[in-house]
């Protein structure tokens, strides 16, 4: 077992007394909603380019047709507190996943990005994670994303400051914990398309 991956479990297994029970209230909560499926599943692209099955609690409603589909009731709070996105802990007891890493993307958005900045799927070298640097640096564009990622190193003492900063992001918010901690200015990456002007 790597160090990365003895990181994560060292994590979550303790981790579960916290996000446990908001996971099991927020699954009957769906459940009780509408008597639908509790977990949406979508298929992502993960380390190496091999498909991975993202979970999700559902927050849309369950007619046959995509069209005539909404965000549900709970679906909505889901989203707006991001509880929805709880089972990915599940993603990564499973291996799929880790806690921190580029996000997982469809294969739709994945081939477009690369479409416009050659060398994007470099990140699939990482494993797709919950948090990332991205994420709590709250990259403007794909330029700063793409270096951002190129310049993630998978080690515990990284992992542990993303983490922490996604700790703080979810305490503080994101605009007052941005301020307050400092920001990489990353080099855009070669082929990378500049960030628009200020």
């Amino acid at each position: 077992m790597d160090t990365k991956r003895l990181l994560d479990l060292s994590l979550l297994l303790p981790g579960s007394l916290v996000y446990g029970p908001p996971l099991a209230l927020a699954a009957l909560a769906v459940k009780l909603d509408d008597g639908g499926p509790v977990l949406f599943r979508q298929r992502r692209v993960g380390q190496d380019g091999r498909p991975i099955e993202v979970l999700k609690l559902r927050t849309m409603s369950t007619e046959a047709s995509p069209l005539d589909r909404r965000v549900t009731r709970v679906g909505r709070a889901l989203r707006q507190t991001g509880l929805d996105e709880l089972p990915q802990f599940l993603n990564v007891l499973r291996g799929d996943m880790s806690l921190v890493g580029p996000r997982p993307l469809t294969q739709a958005d994945l081939s477009r990005l690369e479409a416009q900045a050659p060398g994007f799927s470099r990140r699939l070298r990482d494993k797709p994670g919950i948090t990332g640097l991205a994420q709590v640096h709250g990259t403007r564009s794909l330029a700063e994303t793409m270096a951002l990622e190129d310049r993630y190193e998978a080690s515990a003492s990284e992992d542990l400051r993303v983490l922490a900063r996604t700790v703080l992001i979810n305490v503080m918010g994101k605009q007052r914990a941005r301020r307050a901690l400092p920001t990489p200015s990353p080099r855009p990456t070669a082929g990378a398309p500049a960030p628009a002007p200020g």
